[in-house]
């Protein structure tokens, strides 16, 4: 999949995000933060401001270990309006379909 490569956080519990080809855009994590406690560590906005790519794996995340992450695929799929299938390769003679 294609990873994100910058990202900086928002007001309003959203960040803007760009990816190794060049598509970026801002992305609210609004809904998600709703969704579970987990997400509440974001009500301190210097949390939330923590976000990074991680460096080995690129992927979105928050605190000292990257121990909150979202999905980049997920993110990347939003702000593209692509799926799964046309993101991931052909492998062999057969096509994955979400």
């Amino acid at each position: 999949m294609i990873k994100p490569v910058d990202v900086k956080a928002l007001e309003a519990y959203q960040i803007w995000v760009k990816f190794e080809d060049g598509v970026e855009g801002i992305y609210d994590l609004a809904p998600i933060r709703a969704r579970g406690k987990l997400f509440e560590r974001w009500e301190d906005r210097c949390v939330f401001e923590d976000v990074e790519v991680d460096g080995e794996w690129r992927a979105i995340v928050w605190g000292d270990q990257g121990d909150l992450e979202i999905c980049s695929d997920m993110v990347y799929m939003e702000l593209t309006g692509k799926k799964v299938d046309e993101l991931v390769p052909v492998v062999g003679s057969a096509q994955i379909h979400a």
